[in-house]
């Protein structure tokens, strides 16, 4: 009962790495069990894993990844480093969900096509600037001076405005010029 018990959790196991790491085996799909298949493909040399991954059928990769579930049973003391690596490599390598997004020169694509919206969007700004009309005649330095000499002839706000005694502040003149 045990032991049923025991093969009946391997094969739960080796069909989640099956599902995990080979898109084969979806949901609904009539292929045989991973059991079956291992028996069918040689066993993949461990020693350049990296390089040989992209060019590996499904099956061939679940091989590599039962002979590596046999091997990380064993201490990792006495595991060789091409071993390790293939782990390593298997288990977070930049393939399947981990697969880079942007490729190389990505980046100079973004900055150029950037830079080119930037001088677009410059370009309308300074081509509308020249089609509106001048600013009113309210909004020049002379016109806020004479509104500063006709509040004071006023005398508006004569406790702490401009027609105050010691007023220091620039009135109505926001003009830079």
């Amino acid at each position: 009962m045990q032991a049923a018990a025991r093969s009946l959790a391997r094969v739960r196991a080796v069909r989640c790495l099956t599902t995990t790491a080979s898109p084969s085996h979806v949901a609904g799909s009539t292929a045989a069990p991973a059991s079956s298949s291992s028996s069918k493909v040689a066993p993949i040399p461990l020693s350049n894993v990296e390089a040989q991954w992209a060019k590996l059928s499904p099956e061939e990769k679940q091989s590599v990844h039962e002979q590596l579930e046999e091997i990380q049973k064993r201490d990792w003391k006495t595991l060789s480093l091409d071993e390790k690596r293939a782990a390593y490599y298997v288990a977070f390598g930049p393939h399947g969900p981990r697969t880079p997004t942007s490729l190389p020169g990505d980046g100079y694509k973004i900055f150029f096509w950037t830079m080119t919206l930037v001088a677009a969007a410059g370009g309308i700004y300074y081509g509308l600037r020249q089609l509106t009309p001048p600013p009113p005649k309210t909004l020049t330095k002379e016109w806020e001076e004479a509104m500063n000499e006709r509040a004071k002839e006023m005398k508006i706000n004569p406790i702490s405005g401009i027609s105050s005694e010691g007023y220091t502040g620039k009135g109505f003149i926001q003009s830079p010029k």
